[in-house]
């Protein structure tokens, strides 16, 4: 979907297809005919945005083969379907009964990443729409905290060094502007706003005023520099970022927003109410981690483990729960953080960011998931049709 901004520019909103987690070009293909075709019905729109997952495997044949990218470039085509993002944060095995920390394997230490992000940056260069001001890329914050090293850090330093000049080459050589962003989270070497921001200093656009200065992305939206932030909302509230601040944050540091996506985390505000405690648990599956912050206190890296915590404040879990679907009560989500963060992001004289991206991948494992296809294109054309909504009240208008 796409959206005017009153500056001028196009912000684009798509789903996230790491809900389908197959890891062949036949499902891939099956998926859009499927359930994106049905979604781009539902909601009445000339072309939808769908954020693309490809596992690595699927990602290296269509970088190295014109025939397999046509292939999806058709389907993309004949289903009125668009992709200016990808999400390149799992490798592959999402459809695995346990997910887990694999989820952070290979991490930016290990050549496989680097290798596998450049092939995501060959094949979105093929199928960025010609008017798109740029294409972006979300990868993992680095890798998950332990074990982590001066050295390791190094490593990481190196192979985004080296993403930065290919970024840079393909640019010069195609026209093609791709961007790569980190994506903070629960649990990882960066997840909070504020460690993100240090560790992309290095990309920040030049100081507001400056030749270049950040703001001035003009009406095409193309943004300063090739290597920003993915700001997850779900993964902003679960940590208990306050929204003003953390965008102070990155305006302060002139850390760019490349892309963010839009969910929401479950919130528990009486974690002492027994009702509380027991839908909670209705929620504690195996395959995904759920990592759970407490107010103002410690946190655990699942949701098997909030026995651990105190109990004597809120609680917020990594569940990205349906935004336009709020869990049964007492539980709730935090949708007032995707809120408040929107009017950041796009309610201002210029957007921040002009990839928006819904990213609800655990239809699959909620208490009462959806049955069947016709269920699951319902559920995330509601979504869709929730945030639109939102946009068109921020003064975006539906093109």
């Amino acid at each position: 979907m796409r959206f005017r901004h009153p500056d001028g520019s196009v912000v684009h909103l798509a789903y996230c297809t790491n809900v389908h987690p197959a890891e062949d070009l036949e499902g891939v293909i099956n998926q859009l005919d499927g359930c994106a075709a049905v979604v781009r019905k539902q909601l009445k729109v000339p072309v939808l945005g769908v954020g693309l997952w490809l596992a690595n495997t699927l990602a290296e044949r269509l970088a190295n083969s014109p025939i397999a990218l046509s292939r999806l470039a058709r389907a993309l085509d004949r289903n009125g379907l668009e992709v200016v993002t990808l999400n390149g944060f799992p490798y592959s095995g999402l459809r695995d009964r346990v997910v887990g920390k694999k989820v952070y394997q290979p991490d930016w230490t290990e050549p496989a990443r680097l290798d596998y992000t450049l092939d995501l940056v060959k094949v979105l260069s093929e199928l960025l729409p010609a008017d798109a001001a740029y294409g972006s890329i979300s990868t993992l914050p680095l890798a998950w905290r332990t074990p982590w090293s001066r050295s390791r850090d190094a490593q990481a330093r190196q192979a985004f060094g080296k993403l930065d000049e290919h970024l840079a080459r393909l640019e010069t050589r195609t026209g093609r502007r791709i961007r790569v962003a980190v994506e903070p989270e629960p649990g990882c070497v960066l997840e909070m706003i504020g460690q993100a921001t240090n560790w992309l200093s290095p990309y920040a656009v030049p100081a507001r005023g400056a030749a270049g200065a950040r703001g001035t992305q003009g009406a095409r939206g193309g943004g300063g520099s090739r290597v920003g932030i993915c700001l997850d909302t779900c993964h902003l509230a679960v940590q208990f970022e306050e929204p003003g601040r953390s965008f102070a944050l990155l305006a302060e540091a002139n850390v760019e927003i490349v892309k963010s996506q839009l969910s929401a985390a479950l919130h528990v505000a009486s974690p002492w109410d027994p009702a509380a405690r027991e839908l909670l648990a209705e929620f504690a599956e195996p395959k995904f981690l759920h990592q759970t912050r407490e107010y103002g206190g410690p946190g655990v890296d699942d949701l098997d483990l909030v026995g651990e915590l105190s109990g004597h404040a809120s609680w917020r879990a990594h569940f990205h729960i349906p935004v336009h679907a709020p869990p049964r009560p007492p539980l709730t989500s935090t949708t007032d953080v995707l809120e408040e963060s929107l009017r950041h992001l796009v309610g201002s004289a210029q957007p921040l960011t002009h990839h928006l991206e819904s990213e609800t991948y655990t239809w699959s494992v909620l208490p009462s998931p959806p049955k069947g296809r016709e269920e699951l294109a319902a559920g995330i054309a509601g979504e869709l049709a929730w945030l639109r909504d939102r946009l068109v009240a921020l003064g975006l208008t539906q093109l």
